[in-house]
């Protein structure tokens, strides 16, 4: 296991689409760097966020259009102009009010400024970025134009030379499209050079950034449409079986992703290339890595695609060690993190325990068994991560005002502070326990209701769209946040 997190360490959990600013989403500009100095100022070690994938239109951050790709909606135009590409009055009231198309004219625009005004290094800069980048980029970028030319259709419904990527067609795509092409390029571009100064800069002040990395891939994505051979689909391309996980805590009817699963034999006798560009690029963005749905790797809830829930899935068993030794071999020990939450098998727990990975335990689910909960900090060891709750979680007031008073009774009882909130309490229970990491939502730090929950589970509207404000954040609670990690020593 990394040294980065086996240490005592707090962090907080906040998507950058929930930064303030004038946008209509949180994006990488100057409150992201305000939102590092908050973390170093209240000693928090670790920035947690989404997955930063370019997302369709429900802005589910865990439905991306590429496994590699950053969205070009969390770039911040006022850089741009920074640096002489885009002119001021070229970002208009109109431009920041629409999240995709509008802002995505601004990035034109900033291109065609780039390549008159760009000196000639950093010209020599986008080039490298475009070669190295290569492997993924050319597939993607694309695929982008394409499927901008069609209308938004998913690949399976584009003309049959297209979907099945016809060499003779695609060539001439290239070259009719090059345009676009060059402009999805220029956006990844300014993507990664945008992360990469807020990386450097959370590093300067000590903050790890914390990444989550969905275990599935859209079946409208890059990856599904260039390397059909990794994924689970019949002769047309279509998926036979999709995603998900059976009726649980979230949901009586489970929940049906709708991804496609992977081809494991395919991907195996490949060594897990694949997988390993994919972690590749993603620890060039984050330090630490979350590997979201982990019992996934061991075995996987596969439902008929004819099935309109989760209900009627069977397991179908994965080659999560093969795997884990790959990106071992291939990667090192690089820091990761099991979302192990769920229905837990003992053979998921060993493949855990055999790779030495940190699991997930969450406050809110610890109250409901016996004092054998594994949720309980009494039962922790050191090797995990605890949360009051996560994205998919309600705040922890709204989480507390749905319960009954039994059960208020006996989370007071548990945590043996009766002079403190119990939503304070729990943030204590937290930072206090064995656990190496301690997070906790933005929502939880700033003491918000159900109204500012980030999703809900099984629901599709009203998700991924919460931000918070800074007047939020009074000194109050930035000195209770503070007071934390420094009275439990996860100051590091």
């Amino acid at each position: 296991m990394s040294s980065l997190i086996s240490k005592r360490r707090a962090g907080v959990l906040l998507h950058i689409t929930s930064l303030p600013g004038s946008g209509v989403m949180g994006d990488l500009g100057q409150e992201a760097f305000h939102f590092v100095r908050f973390l170093h100022d209240t000693g928090i070690s670790v920035w947690q966020t989404l997955p930063v994938g370019l997302t369709h239109a429900d802005l589910s951050p865990y439905q991306s259009l590429s496994a590699h790709a950053g969205n070009p909606n969390l770039i911040n135009l006022e850089w741009l102009c920074k640096q002489g590409w885009l002119r001021a009055n070229e970002i208009s009231g109109d431009i920041n009010s629409h999240i995709s198309a509008n802002k995505s004219y601004a990035l034109l625009k900033a291109m065609h400024g780039f390549l008159e005004k760009a000196d000639e290094g950093e010209k020599q800069d986008f080039a490298q970025f475009c070669q190295a980048k290569a492997f993924w980029l050319d597939d993607f970028a694309l695929f982008m134009a394409l499927r901008h030319e069609f209308q938004q259709q998913c690949w399976n419904q584009w003309p049959e030379h297209f979907k099945d990527r016809d060499a003779k067609a695609l060539q001439e795509a290239r070259r009719r499209l090059k345009t676009q092409i060059d402009a999805v390029k220029f956006e990844q571009y300014v993507f990664f050079r945008q992360w990469a100064e807020l990386k450097s800069f959370a590093t300067q002040h000590g903050v790890l950034m914390f990444g989550d990395v969905p275990i599935f891939v859209s079946y409208d994505s890059a990856d599904v449409w260039a390397n059909r051979d990794v994924f689970k689909l019949d002769e047309n391309g279509e998926m036979t079986t999709v995603a998900g996980v059976p009726p649980d805590y979230f949901s009586e009817t489970g929940q049906r992703w709708g991804n496609p699963h992977f081809n494991w034999y395919n991907l195996q006798q490949n060594g897990f290339h694949w997988w390993i560009s994919r972690l590749q690029t993603q620890m060039e963005l984050f330090d630490i890595l979350r590997i979201d749905h982990f019992r996934g790797l061991e075995a996987a809830w596969e439902i008929p695609a004819t099935e309109d829930t989760a209900i009627n899935g069977q397991w179908v068993k994965a080659p999560g060690k093969a795997l884990l030794n790959a990106i071992k071999a291939n990667l090192g020990d690089i820091p990761l993190i099991a979302e192990d939450l769920g229905i837990i098998t003992p053979e998921v727990e060993a493949l855990r325990r055999e790779f030495n990975l940190p699991g997930m335990k969450i406050l809110q689910f610890a109250f409901g068994d016996g004092p054998d909960n594994p949720y309980l900090p009494s039962n922790y060891d050191c090797n995990c991560v605890v949360y009051t709750g996560t994205h998919d979680n309600d705040t922890t007031i709204g989480w507390l005002d749905k319960l009954n008073d039994e059960t208020k009774q006996k989370i007071m009882d548990y945590l043996g502070n009766p002079n403190l909130p119990v939503h304070h309490a729990l943030m204590h229970a937290a930072f206090a326990s064995v656990a190496d990491l301690a997070v906790l939502p933005m929502q939880d730090v700033l003491e918000l209701g159900t109204e500012h929950r980030m999703n809900t589970p099984g629901t599709t509207n009203g998700n991924w769209m919460w931000r918070f404000h800074w007047d939020q954040l009074t000194a109050e609670r930035t000195e209770r946040l503070k007071h934390l990690v420094g009275l439990f020593n996860r100051n590091h």
